[in-house]
């Protein structure tokens, strides 16, 4: 116990000088022991690795899981599986359950409906886009994060407790510099010669034993610096062989950064392939999935009989609808002659075209996606066709190629 009191004491005196020079450095009062430039260039290369590593780490962990809530739930989950020393099982990401969504709807819809089958199909597609994202999410973390987070809570935390140790050895130091300084100052003055007219002999025999216990306490002062000033040399080499491993470590960050790289490139390119899969095995299905939405309406909606048909629904992203043969076409176009067709003086509409056309004769008009033409309608006209103009040009348009606008 006494030992224990004795050393609470001498590290609390030991704290309080450090205390004390700290203060007076920021004050000015006192020197301060500046360490070489070689190692000050490689504590600030460390101190800018390890900043910009933490905001790799923490925005890649952003980039892997989006949301804050499901990023804290996790680590509190993986938290309590580390401490179990238990495997943690991997999660469902939301592209696979989105997927399971769809199929589960299917089933209720109907899995023989063009809806429910679509759902199915996408559905199916979007657990495989799930099960990419959750091995890029794997790969990443092992490959990439892992070696981030060892860095940042292994060497890094090792250098700190060095670099602190390193500080207090130049305290250590610079306090025993000052205490030096101190004690030549003191023993000059002990040892300047007495004055004998006005010093009595008894005074002169102080003035010679003060003078010899500061020469010891020169002597002393001179060896606490000397032991001081190895410590910091030696302390200073351990600090310095840490912080020239900060090279290593970029190599090693740099292997891992293509490793990332590859990873997520190859998470695209699946990606990029089953999208590309999906939209085959939906452009195949188009027929059977998606019906003529156009043809029913106009001819639910009585177009002959109304001078303005109809606006037609559309499918962003759908393929144009394939052209089929008009029975009635050619003897339409044998009996209605376009030159000769007016516009009515109302009923006419803006349009929108969806896809590019080509005529198949004179009597049609050829279109351009994403243009804007003129259509009506006339008396006695098949109602999957309108007349169209653009400029001077006039001719007939299919109206599943039309999104109608006004």
């Amino acid at each position: 116990m006494d030992f224990n009191v004795k050393k609470l004491a001498s590290d609390a005196g030991v704290f309080f000088t450090r205390a004390v020079q700290y203060t007076e450095e920021k004050l000015g009062q006192a020197e301060k022991t500046e360490l070489d430039a070689h190692l000050e260039n490689l504590i600030a290369r460390a101190d800018c690795t390890k900043n910009w590593t933490e905001k790799i780490f923490r925005q890649t962990e952003v980039l892997l899981q989006p949301n804050p809530i499901d990023q804290t739930g996790a680590r509190i989950e993986e938290f309590f599986y580390e401490k179990l020393d238990r495997k943690i099982p991997s999660r469902t990401t939301n592209a696979e359950l989105l997927g399971q969504y769809m199929q589960d709807a299917a089933k209720e819809f109907g899995a023989g409906t063009p809806y429910g089958s679509t759902l199915i199909t996408v559905g199916e597609y979007q657990r495989r886009l799930g099960g990419a994202e959750r091995e890029f999410l794997q790969t990443s973390a092992i490959n990439f994060l892992t070696p981030l987070r060892n860095f940042l809570e292994g060497d890094w935390k090792t250098i700190s407790k060095e670099r602190r140790l390193l500080e207090n050895r130049r305290l250590d130091l610079d306090v025993c510099k000052a205490r030096l300084k101190k004690a030549k100052l003191a023993e000059a003055k002990a040892a300047a010669a007495p004055d004998f007219q006005e010093t009595r002999p008894r005074n002169y025999v102080l003035s010679a034993s003060a003078s010899a216990l500061w020469s010891e306490e020169v002597d002393k002062a001179e060896h606490e610096l000397r032991v001081a000033q190895t410590e910091f040399d030696r302390q200073a080499e351990v600090t310095r062989l840490l912080l020239e491993g900060i090279s290593s470590t970029h190599v090693n960050h740099l292997r891992c950064l293509h490793e990332f790289v590859e990873a997520q490139a190859a998470y695209y390119t699946q990606c990029h392939k089953h999208m590309q899969d999906l939209q085959k095995e939906l452009s195949s299905a188009t027929g059977d999935t998606f019906p003529n939405a156009f043809a029913v309406n106009a001819s639910t909606s009585g177009v002959s009989a109304d001078p303005s048909p109809p606006s037609t629904a559309t499918l962003p992203g759908a393929s144009p609808p394939s052209r089929s043969p008009n029975p009635s076409n050619a003897l339409e176009s044998s009996t209605l002659k376009i030159e000769e067709v007016k516009p009515p003086a109302t009923g006419t509409r803006k349009a929108k075209v969806l896809y590019d056309y080509d005529a198949a004769d004179s009597s049609e008009l050829s279109l351009l996606a994403d243009e804007l033409i003129t259509v009506y309608t006339v008396p006695g006209m098949d109602p999957d066709w309108l007349i169209g103009e653009r400029g001077n040009q006039k001719g007939k348009v299919p109206v599943t190629y039309l999104e109608l606008l006004s």
